[in-house]
């Protein structure tokens, strides 16, 4: 009797456990599975578009017949904006769900974590967004690639404006936090090397989505500064947006501005867009080459919306690993670095490709001034600025990016 029952037990309960185990196997092997890790809750404006960007090129790969021909699948976690979030999502990404490589992060300290993670795991890692230098030099690993341009990068396409202003003293304000600090050393070292005789009589570092714009307004201007260099971004720059034009702050004031240009950050400022302004930014009303138009008409079908900056990133980052993928035929870490190095991608601004010296990629962007159209925001006198013109010597990145 108990080995009639314990047959019954194989069959009603163990068997089907193995059917599933082989199931799940199976699936794996036709699958390949993309572990991306970001602050979606943190920074939404950037990161909810910057979604629809992958799953627009997710749908686009799997359509096309997928990856050596393999189905891919995006798994999403959420850091919460938290370092220590991130690096525990990412090892049960690797651990639990077994993912393939992993790829994303949005601020700059997170992506610093992550890569010294992928480090450690030797595992590879594709930032999409995170811009401080330190990802791809101070802190370079072999492991990690970064797809979008630096600060040093952005900062070197607002230096040519930022001289042609001949203005000494400058004001300085910017999120207290890798990126904003990253952006500011660049941009001190950029401006006095052109300009020796610059002085910086101001900076106001705030707390990331916590501004107190009125008095950092009022600090700035005590100054009297005859320029502004602006690195706020978000809820922080509409507020200090605001602020300043409440007190007439921004009148006669050359600015100069990192991110600004991007309509996640550039909408919701509306008709107190400040006019004039010289920004980075994606102006996608205003854009047109064959890449451009056929990534924007697809955007805008699936959608019925149209991208932001961060659905530009999304959508590279993923077709930068399909391109990745196929060329090192697999997703073998050492496989994807060697085909890394040298990659070039297809992209919405274009051909991109990522350096050998420091795996970062050429990708640039937008610069223009800002101006207001119909009680919008909008960006004129637009041109595109390529990642590989605006790079430091490779003697100097050779110094600053560590030996492996």
């Amino acid at each position: 009797m108990m080995k009639a029952f314990s047959r019954k037990i194989w069959q009603w309960g163990v068997a089907p456990l193995l059917a599933v185990s082989v199931s799940v196997t199976a699936y794996a092997q036709d699958v390949i599975r993309i572990g991306e890790i970001n602050s979606y809750k943190t920074i939404p404006a950037f990161l909810e578009p910057y979604k629809k960007g992958i799953d627009l090129a997710v749908e686009q790969i799997n359509q096309a017949g997928g990856l050596n021909g393999k189905k891919v699948e995006v798994l999403i976690r959420d850091d919460a904006g938290n370092q220590g979030n991130a690096i525990r999502e990412a090892q049960q990404l690797l651990t639990r769900d077994r993912v393939d490589v992993l790829t994303g992060s949005f601020l700059s300290n997170i992506g610093l974590a992550l890569a010294d993670f992928a480090k450690q795991k030797k595992v590879f890692f594709l930032a999409g967004e995170p811009l401080t230098d330190k990802i791809v030099w101070e802190n370079g690993n072999r492991y990690t690639y970064r797809l979008r341009d630096s600060t040093y990068m952005k900062v070197a396409m607002l230096i040519p404006e930022a001289v042609k202003m001949n203005k000494k003293r400058w004001a300085l304000v910017y999120p207290n936090y890798e990126y904003g600090q990253s952006a500011i050393e660049s941009f001190k070292k950029l401006l006095k090397a052109q300009q020796p005789d610059v002085e910086f009589v101001a900076e106001q570092a705030v707390t990331l989505n916590k501004i107190d714009a009125g008095n950092v307004v009022q600090a700035l201007a005590d100054a009297k500064p005859d320029a502004l260099f602006n690195v706020l971004f978000s809820t922080d720059l509409t507020k200090f947006v605001r602020a300043g034009k409440t007190r007439q702050f921004f009148d006669n004031l050359p600015v100069v501005s990192l991110l600004t240009g991007e309509p996640e950050y550039l909408d919701p400022l509306g008709e107190d867009t400040p006019k004039g302004w010289f920004v980075t930014g994606y102006p996608w009303y205003a854009i047109d080459t064959p890449e451009h138009n056929a990534f924007l008409k697809a955007y805008q079908d699936k959608f019925n919306d149209y991208p932001r900056a961060g659905s530009i990133v999304g959508y590279a980052m993923i077709m930068s690993l399909a391109e990745g993928i196929k060329a090192a035929g697999s997703t073998d870490t050492e496989a994807l670095i060697k085909a890394f190095k040298g990659l070039k991608v297809p992209t919405p601004f274009g051909e991109i490709e990522y350096r050998d010296i420091d795996n970062q990629s050429t990708m640039g962007a937008y610069v223009g001034r800002l101006d207001v159209r119909d009680g919008k925001g909008i960006m004129t006198d637009i041109r595109y600025v390529d990642g590989k013109d605006v790079q430091p010597s490779d003697a100097e990145v050779k110094k600053l990016r560590p030996a492996e």
